[in-house]
C-alpha cells in the first residue's frame, strides 16, 4: 500500500513545479493506475488459486498463497478467515485461533467467522467463556450467533447461558423453545433406551444383542468402547447401516471427524427406507464436516435431513 501512496506524492510535487511538468504528472498518474491494477490482479489470482489448492487438499500451498495475499492487503478479513480454516484443517489450532480472532474483530457480527473461532478454541480443549481473547462479547448479534452455534452443536446448557445475557426478544424466546424441545426429546429417548435395556427378553438374535450392548455403552458415554465394539460388529455384519452410524457417532465424539465421514458415507450404501436412521447418519455427517470446518458439505447434508422423523 505504501508504493502507490509514494507515487501519488511524487505526482503532487511534479504538479507544483509548473506547467512544463504537467505531462510528467500525467505519466506518473498513469503509472500509478497501472500498478494498482496489477496489485488487484495479483491479489485475486493468489486468493482464488489458494481456494483451488485448498479444494485439492494442498494445504501448504494454500497457506503460502494466502500469506502472499496478506502482504498485499494485511487487513483483509476474508483472507484471515480462509487462513484460519486451512490452519484448522491442518490441526494448527493456535494459528487458526489467531487468524479467526483477526477476522472476527474486523466483522464481529459475521456468523461464520465466529463459528470458525469456536471450532479452533474447542479443538484446544477450551471454550470462549473460559478465555479472554479480546473479542467484543458485549455485541448482541455476536451473542446471538454464539447461542445458535452452541445449539447446533447440541451444547444446550452453554446456549442457555449465552441467552441469559441477551435482552429478551423474539429470537431469544424462539431459540429457548427449540432448546427446551431438544432437551425434552433427549430425555424421552434416554427413557426409552433404559426401558428397552430393562424389559428386553433374552434373544438368540446376535444383531439385536449387539444393539443392546451398544445402547448400554452409549448411555454410559463410553465412546472409546463404543467405537471398538461397533467396529467389531461391522466386521461380522458389514451390511448393517446402524453399526456404521454408531461407529461414526463414536468417532465424531472422539474428534476423529475424517474417519467418521468415511464410515458414515459407507452406511449410505446400505440404506433402504429407514428415514429416522438416515436422518441420524446425515446429522453425524453434518457434525463431522462442521468439526473439519467444511461448511459447504455440512450444509449439503443438513439439507438432506427430512423433518418430522
Amino acid at each position: 500500500m505504501k508504493f502507490p501512496y509514494l507515487l501519488f506524492m511524487v505526482a503532487v510535487m511534479a504538479f507544483s513545479i509548473g506547467g512544463r511538468a504537467q505531462q510528467r504528472d500525467m505519466d506518473i498518474e498513469n503509472s500509478s493506475e497501472v500498478f494498482l491494477e496489477e496489485y488487484s490482479d495479483t491479489f485475486q489470482e493468489n486468493f482464488f488459486e489458494a481456494l483451488k489448492q485448498k479444494g485439492i487438499e494442498n494445504y501448504d500451498k494454500a497457506i503460502n498463497l494466502l500469506l502472499e495475499c496478506k502482504l498485499i492487503d494485511a487487513d483483509n478479513a476474508v483472507v484471515d478467515h480462509e487462513l484460519a480454516k486451512v490452519y484448522l484443517i491442518e490441526k494448527q489450532y493456535a494459528a487458526a485461533q489467531d487468524y479467526a480472532i483477526a477476522a472476527l474483530l474486523s466483522d464481529p457480527e459475521n456468523y461464520w467467522f465466529l463459528n470458525t473461532l469456536v471450532s479452533a478454541v474447542r479443538m484446544q480443549g477450551s471454550s470462549l467463556d473460559q478465555m479472554d481473547i479480546g473479542i467484543p462479547m458485549e455485541n448482541s448479534k455476536l451473542q446471538e450467533n454464539l447461542a445458535v452455534i452452541y445449539f447446533k452443536e447440541r451444547e444446550y446448557e452453554k446456549s442457555l447461558i449465552v441467552l441469559s445475557g441477551i435482552k429478551t426478544s423474539e429470537f431469544t424466546e424462539r431459540l429457548k423453545g427449540k432448546i427446551k424441545d431438544s432437551l425434552k426429546g433427549n430425555e424421552e429417548r434416554t427413557t426409552k433406551k433404559k426401558e428397552v435395556i430393562v424389559t428386553e427378553e433374552p434373544t438368540d438374535d446376535p444383531i439385536a444383542a449387539i444393539k443392546v450392548e451398544l445402547g448400554d455403552l452409549m448411555a454410559r458415554k463410553d465412546y472409546v468402547g463404543l467405537a471398538k465394539r461397533s467396529e467389531e460388529a461391522l466386521e461380522n455384519f458389514p451390511a448393517q447401516p446402524y453399526f456404521y452410524y454408531i461407529n461414526g457417532l463414536a468417532l465424531n465424539k472422539m474428534g476423529k471427524h475424517e474417519e467418521a465421514i468415511e464410515v458414515l458415507e459407507g452406511a449410505l450404501d446400505y440404506m433402504l427406507d429407514d428415514v429416522p436412521l438416515q436422518n441420524n447418519i446425515y446429522q453425524e455427517l453434518v457434525n463431522a464436516h462442521t468439526g473439519l470446518n467444511n461448511s459447504s458439505k455440512a450444509n449439503m447434508y443438513l439439507r438432506m435431513i427430512k423433518p418430522g422423523f
